[in-house]
């Protein structure tokens, strides 16, 4: 999920940890939790951090090690420690509770969304994508906002508004779930060129009825489309290529940090004067008929590296940022 998502999480936690008699009962340790909580949705994606080591090591590890099984029981231990020091009389059980349920959280709804994480960690570094809900969902957090504003204006109590709201969430996931296999489901059924040796990877985007669709078909070859309103709509198709240049951009640290990443790489390559212009493109993320998450090495004849970039640029930024016309 997004930063905003994560943090209105953070709080409604605060706000279901009045279910807790502990927590309800007693101001200073009410506070703690609040802090808690709120510190514990957002911490894992402290990694965000890495972006001054580059791009290339944020891509790498981001949603990795810091969403992995070991990280939520240190993050856990860490807040613990921390807010139980500066909040000396409330509960350092009830800290621990609430942070392991916070940290855990953001985990595991994190693992809904198209980016994904490496949360089975350390038992494999697959990432980790269900594709049920967009990174950010109106849902989620238009109905967090609703039960915050609903507890700070005392219009109701937190142990019946939260309980109420996570129950309800819990029945949402349930029915996107569902829809994400019924259109996995109706997808194969419109598509007029269906091959069972096809794959079909179903994507979620901010509009409740409107799917994105990546259709592989093997040696290189992605079929891209949309599904909406109950409707299949092929719209681009794209084709890896191949060359010598390829195949050695693969040893530079951004097209690694790149494929480590993604399992929907695509390479196109360009001849120029003074070399070659190789891209790479993760066909899961097609924004007005571009590609804009991309690693980008340009090369001389004999294959040495002139300059690179990794990350998400659209096509004009992406030339200022090389400067390709400099050389």
């Amino acid at each position: 999920m997004d930063t905003g998502t994560h943090l209105v999480v953070g709080l409604g936690l605060a706000g279901l940890a009045y279910v807790d008699p502990v927590v309800a009962a007693d101001s200073v340790t009410a506070t703690a939790v609040l802090i808690t909580t709120v510190i514990g949705s957002q911490i894992p994606d402290s990694d965000g951090l890495l972006r001054f080591r580059g791009n290339a090591s944020y891509i790498r590890n981001h949603r990795g090690k810091s969403h992995s099984l070991p990280a939520i029981a240190i993050w856990t231990a860490l807040i613990t420690l921390v807010v139980s020091f500066v909040f000396r009389g409330a509960s350092i059980s009830h800290i621990a509770l609430w942070a392991f349920i916070a940290v855990a959280f953001h985990v595991f709804t994190d693992l809904f969304n198209a980016y994904g994480t490496q949360a089975f960690r350390p038992f494999t570094e697959k990432w980790i994508s269900w594709n049920i809900i967009h990174i950010f969902d109106p849902v989620l957090f238009a109905g967090h906002v609703i039960a915050i504003f609903l507890w700070s204006v005392r219009l109701a109590p937190p142990e019946i508004v939260f309980p109420t709201l996570y129950i309800l969430l819990a029945f949402y996931y349930v029915w996107r779930t569902i829809a994400h296999w019924v259109t996995i489901h109706n997808v194969k059924l419109q598509d007029s060129s269906f091959d069972p040796e096809h794959k079909y990877l179903i994507i979620p985007t901010i509009h409740l009825y409107a799917w994105n669709v990546v259709k592989t078909m093997g040696n290189g070859r992605y079929t891209l489309g949309e599904y909406k309103n109950n409707r299949l709509r092929w719209i681009d198709e794209v084709e890896c290529e191949s060359h010598p240049a390829i195949t050695a951009s693969r040893t530079h640290a951004d097209v690694a940090a790149f494929l480590y990443f993604t399992s929907y790489a695509c390479a196109e390559i360009k001849e120029h004067s003074w070399g070659y212009e190789v891209r790479w493109v993760d066909v899961r993320y097609r924004h007005r008929k571009q590609y804009p998450f991309v690693a980008v090495l340009l090369m001389d004849k004999q294959y040495n590296t002139m300059d690179s970039y990794v990350g998400w640029l659209n096509e004009d930024r992406l030339e200022k940022r090389l400067k390709m016309d400099a050389y």
